[in-house]
């Protein structure tokens, strides 16, 4: 077993590079892996596991569980279409190919967040498809002064979930229930506030810190998802497009102001997601590769890509 660093801007990722199945490790070899993914991810927020030889999601499975912490076996309240793949497998967000993700921290938008994500690649694209991560200290860092101080002062989430008809996810898929008081429970112990519309879709607004203090190294880190709740993150004129049709803002299917509700300027967006690039490292998939992110340190992304690419995560 043997690591090293990849770095670009303010990222560095560690790779260990490992040999055998994983199904197939006697417990002082689990135990020194586990013990250099710990070291790794308390140095750079990321570690890939590379040569591990997962083959399916059941094996994926069995990893992610030998490193001791439960998995989370529901997508609740998550904003992006996912499919269950198993137990606590999910897919990766279900986005059309062509297209990038955002770089983002996982549900920074909710009450409760993963702590740490597994992603693997089963079957690795033929161009593109990486998933590429940002040191979120790095960013804070690399912002404007006044700009960051905006974001301290916290962004709201909001969102219009239709009943079953309309744009986005509807409030049963997001929620995972068609009970509107298993809903409201989950809504209000997550300190959301909501309300139902006559036509029996549900607008939610929930008021989050936009900076927060990483109880992993001590330091303040951009731990948000404006830029991507943001109509200014749909491709091309697609948000304008959206907005037209629509005619309210209050319309969209999810839309962010800052704390006090104040509209966020699509030029202090551009500046985050500048410097999301200047701090981006990339490192290509190979079928088989894990790669072990702590969700509060780092933020993940997916490139566009060509041909299959099957991905699958995990949560902790």
């Amino acid at each position: 077993m043997r690591d090293e660093r990849r770095t670009a801007g303010g990222t560095t990722m560690g790779i260990l590079h490992i040999e055998g199945r994983a199904g197939s490790w006697d417990a002082d070899r689990l135990g020194e892996v586990r013990q250099r993914v710990e070291e790794l991810l308390a140095e750079c927020g990321a570690v890939m596991l590379r040569g591990s030889g997962v083959a399916d999601a059941d094996e994926f499975q069995r990893a992610v569980t030998a490193f001791g912490d439960p998995l989370i076996d529901s997508y609740r309240g998550g904003n992006t279409p996912r499919m269950t793949v198993s137990d606590g497998v999910f897919t990766s967000t279900e986005y059309p190919a062509r297209f990038d993700i955002s770089l983002h921290n996982e549900l920074s938008y909710a009450h409760r967040w993963p702590s740490r994500l597994f992603f693997c690649c089963l079957v690795a694209p033929e161009t593109g498809g990486a998933t590429p991560v940002c040191d979120g200290h790095a960013l804070l860092e690399d912002l404007h002064p006044r700009v960051r101080e905006r974001f301290e002062s916290g962004v709201v989430y909001r969102q219009h979930l239709h009943g079953g008809l309309g744009l986005g996810k509807s409030w049963q898929d997001t929620f995972e229930t068609g009970d509107r008081r298993v809903v409201e429970e989950f809504l209000e112990a997550s300190e959301a506030e909501y309300r139902w519309t006559a036509e029996g879709g549900l607008r939610v607004s929930q008021h989050r810190p936009g900076v927060r203090a990483n109880p992993l190294t001590g330091r303040d880190v951009w731990f948000n998802q404006a830029d991507q709740w943001h109509p200014s993150n749909l491709p091309g004129d697609e948000g304008e497009t959206l907005r037209s049709l629509i005619g309210s803002v209050d319309d969209l299917p999810h839309w962010v102001t800052y704390g006090d509700g104040t509209p966020i300027p699509e030029e202090d967006l551009a500046e985050v997601r500048a410097a999301a690039r200047r701090n981006r490292l990339v490192e290509p998939w190979r079928s088989g590769d894990i790669m072990i992110v702590a969700n509060m340190s780092v933020l993940h992304g997916r490139e566009a890509y060509t041909g299959p690419r099957k991905v699958v995560v995990s949560m902790t």
